[in-house]
């Protein structure tokens, strides 16, 4: 499984370098917005796009691992329908292929034969690019890639990605919102019982370049299966907090008002919003907020797996928080309730039939936390 992490760890920087190409030609990007309709679009937004992007660097991640795992054939699965449509109305199943002649040849077609986009597009996807992680090298875990599944979130934070403010913060600093939110999510389950227990996330737009004109990115990753619980990042030493300390909590903006005003006084009015389902757990992770709630019906497996991992190698958790509030109103306020991501959610269609964390009629109820925060999550309840 070590070889397994090393191949997510290329292949994500594979994708944050596609998903920067797309960025850097204002062309070739305006090309590559579709708009999603029926049922694939995603509840919260009015308007939610799907862009060529995403499918490329989806298909690109599976071809890559099933080239290496074939036993992970059908067990990968992503955010994105690989259907698209191009400006002549024609449906293209997006895939990537074995030469890079015939990936080209199929992107063009999808790009109204724009041959120099395809072009583009196609180098970015076949380069062959590694990333050297001395800890991920070492490691050691007793996992068959046989037993696991993969989600894939291509760009979370889409709506940031296609917007492109360029809000560049410092190492560790808080970003409410901008191209920083937007990120590579490669998580790892158990087929069995739906564990997370790998998640890759890269974060392609992490700070500019020397020459301030383009992007260089960032990423991280953690394995937490039996008695081995690995981060690439590690608890500041500012995340340690006193018994008395409010929280600290990040919101999305969209969040419902009752929701805001229940948490307020848990972190003395102080709430924090970001962009991004990811980025906010990515938040959590990195000790710049504790917990992250949300009640509202957006968030899906493909968010929150890899992310999840990461938590759990560090000692917390994401849990369905309706569940948490069930159980501490019957009595039992340390049932934590994770998330899993082996099932699809019964009575769902479209996005939701294959990938919802959980719909229920109020919505999907999430809360992550790290540490001594997610032991105690009920609290927030």
């Amino acid at each position: 499984m070590a070889e397994l992490l090393r191949l997510l760890l290329s292949v994500s920087e594979k994708a944050a370098n596609v998903a920067r190409v797309c960025r850097q030609e204002a062309a070739l990007f305006e090309l590559l917005v579709q708009e999603k309709t029926g049922v694939d679009k995603n509840k919260k937004f009015v308007q939610d796009f799907k862009t060529l992007a995403d499918v490329v660097i989806q298909e690109m991640i599976r071809h890559d691992v099933c080239a290496q795992f074939p036993e992970l054939t059908g067990f990968i699965h992503g955010e994105e329908s690989n259907k698209f449509e191009n400006g002549r109305g024609e449906s293209v199943t997006v895939t990537v292929c074995a030469k890079e002649e015939d990936t080209s040849d199929l992107l063009a077609k999808v790009l109204d034969d724009d041959r120099t986009a395809a072009g583009l597009l196609t180098k970015a996807i076949h380069q062959d690019l590694q990333i050297r992680d001395a800890a991920a090298e070492s490691l050691q875990l007793a996992l068959s890639p046989a037993d696991v599944g993969i989600w894939i979130d291509p760009i979370d934070a889409t709506s940031q990605y296609i917007e492109g403010k360029e809000e560049e913060v410092s190492d560790g600093s808080f970003c409410p919102s901008g191209l920083p939110c937007a990120l590579v999510l490669i998580g790892v389950y158990l087929r069995e019982t739906g564990e997370p227990v790998m998640g890759v996330i890269n974060q392609p737009f992490s700070h500019k370049d020397s020459t301030g004109k383009g992007w260089k990115g960032q990423h991280f990753w953690g394995v937490s299966y039996g008695e081995v619980n690995r981060c690439s990042f590690t608890y500041p030493k500012q995340s340690v907090k006193k018994k008395n300390d409010s929280l600290s909590v990040v919101l999305s903006s969209s969040e419902r008002r009752e929701v805001k005003d229940a948490l307020a006084p848990l972190c003395n009015g102080c709430l924090k919003y970001a962009s991004g389902a990811g980025y906010k757990i990515l938040c959590v992770i990195q000790g710049l907020v504790d917990v992250y709630v949300l009640s509202e019906g957006s968030t899906f497996k493909w968010d929150s797996c890899a992310p999840h991992a990461l938590l759990r190698a560090l000692g917390g958790g994401v849990s369905d928080l309706g569940e948490c509030l069930s159980a501490v109103g019957n009595g039992n306020a340390g049932f934590k309730a994770e998330l899993t991501y082996h099932q699809p959610q019964a009575g769902c269609q479209g996005v939701d039939s294959e990938s919802a964390v959980q719909l229920t009629p109020a919505g999907v109820e999430l809360v992550a936390a790290r540490g001594s925060n997610f032991t105690s999550s009920a609290d927030i309840s």
